[in-house]
């Protein structure tokens, strides 16, 4: 077969199986689709279909194939980035700035130590550190991962819990955004290059410079022409990243949080989102499948992915009852809003993709990460949603689960 219908095939499994699994098995309540793609990604990939058939592994994932998926795989990403940086709202979270920033700081910093300890010990022991990785970056990479929260995953599941629009879904929200802040400043820094300090600083200087025309620019557009400018925008950004050596997914990241949402209709912008989350980001997380190894042992890797989920799951539960004990929240609160940021899917994976494409992480880290990020996101809505229910009658008399207007 030629190499085009070999990427056919490779993208009717890449749709098809995940497709059949969540809506045959009927999945969504504990595993949206977007958790059964990322699941099916490992499965896919080598160490799971690649051992048990590799024949046919490896005619359908050849080094052409994978080229092709790998293409599509960028950009989606970087468009899914993009989009996740434009819809941060910081100046909510600056109109209440001492409870998001006592929150979100807690909610990030007591993760981050806990899963810290575990990568200290993983230190320990062979196999888990990338060639390229200093230790420090390791402990800061690995420990970031356990307190990140996914903020395109935590809006699809609060609107499956139909709290998105409620206040206490908002107070959410503003937390998570400033989260998302800080895990991408922290990438930046774990990124720094001192070798190309020079050129990582020319594009910090340029992008600056950039950024102040095209935010001037933008707003004169037609409404038409404002996506288009948008994407050129995120190429320039994502390729002046990745030639300084921080990373493009970094770049994306500038290239949407610069950018204000009031610049293009919210309609328009559910509507992009949905269709990359759709149509193209199944074939990221097959990429990213691709990329899981199970070099130090199947039981050793689930092991430390078990570690990292404890520490994960109890770092975050401790520092939102801590910033709950702080602002003297109402009982139950602060459990519930603490699980709802524990979703960790999608943008901790992107966050560990460039761990592994730096090597500050090996490929059986990487696939700790992962599992330790499917489980805690499958954990969200079925420890959620009775919680949910036992705070309503309450929260609906102080109007708390009403939707805003």
């Amino acid at each position: 077969m030629s190499t085009t219908e070999v990427f056919l095939i490779a993208m009717a499994i890449i749709f098809a199986v995940p497709y059949i699994i969540w809506r045959l098995g009927r999945t969504d309540y504990f595993a949206p689709l977007v958790v059964v793609q990322i699941i099916m990604g490992i499965v896919l990939g080598p160490g799971v279909l690649g051992k048990a058939y590799p024949d046919y592994y490896a005619l359908v994932f050849a080094p052409d194939v994978v080229k092709s998926l790998n293409g599509l795989a960028w950009w989606a990403v970087m468009l899914f980035v993009m989009i996740a940086g434009i819809e941060l709202d910081l100046r909510k979270a600056w109109e209440k700035r001492r409870e998001s920033t006592i929150t979100a700081g807690l909610a990030l910093t007591v993760p981050m130590l806990f899963g810290s300890v575990v990568a200290i010990g993983m230190l320990g022991l062979p196999g888990w550190i990338g060639e390229k990785g200093l230790p420090w970056q390791f402990v800061i990479g690995v420990g970031m991962a356990c307190a990140v929260t996914a903020l395109p995953i935590l809006i699809l599941l609060m609107e499956k819990l139909e709290i998105l629009r409620a206040p206490i879904g908002q107070r959410i929200l503003r937390y998570a955004s400033l989260d998302d802040v800080a895990i991408w400043g922290v990438l930046a820094v774990v990124l720094m290059d001192w070798q190309r300090i020079g050129r990582q600083a020319a594009f910090l200087a340029v992008f600056a410079v950039a950024c102040a025309l095209y935010r001037r620019l933008m707003p004169k557009l037609p409404a038409r022409d404002r996506w288009f400018v948008a994407l050129i925008w995120l190429a320039l950004c994502a390729f002046g990243a990745d030639w300084s050596g921080l990373h493009f997914m970094v770049g994306a990241f500038l290239a949407g949080v610069v950018m204000d949402a009031e610049w293009f209709e919210q309609k328009q912008m559910d509507q992009l989102r949905h269709h990359v989350l759709m149509v193209m980001m199944p074939v990221f997380f097959l990429s990213t499948g691709l990329k899981t190894a199970w070099s130090v042992g199947g039981a050793t890797v689930f092991l430390a992915a078990g570690a990292l989920l404890v520490a994960s799951v109890t770092g975050k539960l401790a520092g939102v009852h801590i910033a709950g004990r702080i602002l003297g929240w109402k009982r139950g609160e602060a459990s519930m809003i603490g699980w709802l940021l524990q979703t960790k899917a999608l943008i901790m994976i992107i966050f560990v993709n460039v761990l592994l494409d730096k090597q500050l992480i090996t490929a059986a880290t990487f696939t700790a990460l992962l599992l330790m990020a499917i489980g805690s996101t499958m954990l969200t809505v079925p420890v959620v949603a009775p919680k949910l229910r036992r705070l309503a009658s309450a929260a609906d008399t102080r109007g708390e689960l009403a939707p805003t207007t």
